[in-house]
Formats: structure tokens, sequence, C-alpha cells
């Protein structure tokens, strides 16, 4: 799978479960570049969210709950998830 795919799968699944004000997400595989555990078709994602139903929760709820919607594709395809909520 490729970034723009992982990209669109990630921000349908979260628009999906969460009420989402707005969503940006970034490819910010580069700062793993050199790491030992970086392997190809493994990505690092940034999402940056605003949202009044996450930033109502607080952080472990709100984390936990991304991280349970995007469970299949933290396994398979994300290395690395930064977590921003607005």
């Amino acid at each position: 799978m490729d970034i723009n795919e992982l990209i669109a799968i990630v921000k349908n699944k979260l628009e999906q479960e969460i009420i989402i004000e707005n969503l940006i997400i970034e490819d910010k595989s580069f700062l793993h570049k050199n790491h030992p555990g970086n392997k190809k078709g493994k990505y690092h994602l940034k999402l940056t969210i605003t949202s009044n139903e996450l930033k109502n929760m607080n952080k472990i709820e709100s984390n936990k709950k991304i991280y349970k919607i995007l469970e299949s594709e933290i396994k398979i395809f994300i290395h690395s998830l930064q977590i921003l909520i607005n």
C-alpha cells in the first residue's frame, strides 16, 4: 500500500467513527528513515484533529479511541502515530 492510499483509509475510518471538524494527516516517515526498526511499507503519520468529541475526553481515552479505530492499519502499515487534538 502506498502512503496516499493509507492516508485515504485513515481519513475515511476516523471520519466515520468520530465527529471531526477538521483533520490533517501528514506523512512524517522521513523522521524514521535511519532508525533500526524502520521497514519499507511502514509509515509515520501525524494526525492533527479538531474535534469537540475528542477534546471532551481525557487524552488517554481519545488516543485509545483513535488506536482502536486504526487497529488493523497500525498492525500492518503504521510504524508510528503522532496525535494532536485541538
